[in-house]
């Protein structure tokens, strides 16, 4: 059996990221400014997707202009909750609010819901698994908890926290497996 390779990159930061606020279509912070160690590491996947939204595109170009956009890596769709901060959310529909974090299946927002987002994904690794190979796809924090609590079996999508710029690879034998690459340090003193 054929491995595939799938390292899941979440988006350079955006000024949404760091406001605590739902995404619109924003562009990274610093798009000229692509990190020469990431580039390093993660330039040598044969096959780079990204989601359609700009962010996503711009830290895609990162790694070459040759990225394949695939839809089902989009963002969540925040219905009217996009652009609202957190803050707010809590300040004028804390019960909305607390229901979508503790209901799966809730979409106060008119949006997608999680256990919608959550189905997506599923199916996405599973086409994903009828594709061996090195596979780097950029994409976005919530698509990201979604491949991430499909692959581990579990219920702690609001439990896992993805940072900007931050991968996760899984790789599929059989079984997708979640793998936290280390650093070399041979050779370094």
């Amino acid at each position: 059996m054929q491995t595939t390779r799938l390292i899941l990159m979440c988006h350079a930061r955006t000024v949404a990221q760091k406001l605590a606020c739902f995404p619109t279509n924003e562009p990274v912070e610093n798009t000229g400014l692509a990190p020469a160690v990431l580039i390093k590491r993660f330039n040598t996947a044969p096959r780079l997707l990204c989601a359609p939204e700009l962010r996503t595109r711009q830290t895609a170009a990162w790694f070459g202009a040759d990225a394949q956009i695939d839809e089902a890596l989009r963002d969540c769709d925040w219905g009217r909750w996009a652009g609202l901060s957190i803050k707010d959310l809590q300040r004028n529909e804390d019960a909305a609010l607390n229901s979508w974090l503790q209901d799966t299946h809730a979409a106060p927002h008119g949006g997608e819901s999680v256990a919608q987002l959550c189905e997506r994904v599923a199916g996405w690794l599973a086409s994903m698994q009828a594709t061996p190979g090195h596979v780097l796809a950029v994409t976005h924090p919530f698509v990201i908890r979604a491949a991430l609590t499909e692959v581990m079996r579990g219920s702690a999508f609001h439990d896992i926290d993805v940072e900007p710029l931050s991968t996760v690879e899984l790789r599929f034998s059989g079984r997708w497996r979640l793998h936290l690459p280390g650093v070399d340090v041979r050779g370094v003193c």
